[in-house]
């Protein structure tokens, strides 16, 4: 049995606590304290590998929860950060009827409100980072709404956008639209890059100063992982990667949340296969130069 890796002070860039994929149509009810019930012993799993910070990716309209948060994150000790922006995947279940209405403009004054003010109803809670996500392929004109509402948003708070984005050519193009707006590509995650199959398009995005995060890691299912780190570490890239579970889901809409999987598939399979200089890179200084 392998013996998992200990990483001091880690950072998890992609995880989430609570998700609801019925979307803003059709929001469920759920009991906050059976969710904390659930989660706390998992985070306190990842604590006990090192782990002392997480970013929490489930956006507004799919179950974000910054009071839950915030009480998890006292509890365990884990610093939980949430996010602003709007996710355009999933069928577009997560978009609001005012993000078709309202302008990139419009809706990127809305996310920079939540950072300047804190989300309402969370007693100040700010978002730490931008979630944004597209549909597979080439972007479509929501998508890059949405996107450019992102970095717009990027550009006027410093945060950083993780977009989850299945195809390459859709990384590609939202570089254009961080270009066109004057936004760094270093503010720019490429998440779920792992979808993609061409690995010279995860040395472009990284070359171009964007950062790649393999993620959707489960057990005894990271070799595919593992390939593309590997690769980006040949390549001299391994200082734009990322990697992360992309873990937890409780489901609001399955009676009991449905399976709460946890969040050290990273220490317990990822990283022992990698060698263990990059385990800090990978863990520490990289999350920490690319969301701060």
């Amino acid at each position: 049995m392998t013996t998992p890796a200990v990483v001091p002070d880690s950072v998890l860039v992609h995880e989430h606590v609570l998700v609801d994929f019925s979307g803003v149509a059709d929001a469920h009810a759920y009991d906050p304290d059976e969710v904390f019930a659930v989660a706390k012993p998992k985070l306190d799993e990842v604590y006990a590998l090192g782990c002392r910070r997480l970013l929490e990716c489930t956006p507004q309209g799919l179950g974000r929860d910054p009071v839950l948060l915030a009480r998890l994150a006292d509890a365990t000790g884990v610093e939980i950060a949430t996010n602003t922006g709007i996710y355009g995947a999933a069928e577009r279940v997560g978009v609001p009827p005012y993000a078709h209405e309202l302008s990139a403009e419009q809706l990127a004054r809305r996310f920079v409100d939540e950072y300047t003010h804190g989300i309402a109803g969370s007693s100040g809670v700010r978002p730490a980072f931008v979630k944004t996500a597209v549909r597979d392929g080439a972007l479509e004109d929501l998508d890059r709404k949405l996107v450019r509402a992102a970095a717009l948003t990027a550009r006027e708070t410093g945060l950083t956008v993780a977009s989850h984005t299945t195809a390459g050519v859709a990384a590609l193009e939202q570089l254009d639209i961080f270009a066109d707006v004057g936004v760094s590509p270093e503010q720019f995650v490429w998440v779920h890059a792992q979808a993609e199959p061409d690995g010279d398009i995860h040395e472009q995005v990284a070359r171009a100063g964007a950062w790649v995060e393999f993620d959707g890691l489960r057990p005894g299912d990271t070799q595919s992982q593992r390939s593309c780190v590997e690769r980006m570490a040949a390549a001299g890239l391994l200082g734009r990667t990322l990697v992360a579970n992309d873990s937890g889901w409780w489901h609001a809409e399955e009676p009991g949340g449905g399976e709460f999987l946890g969040y050290t598939f990273v220490y317990d399979e990822l990283l022992p296969a990698l060698e263990e200089p990059w385990w800090r890179t990978l863990m520490v200084d990289n999350p920490v130069a690319a969301f701060g």
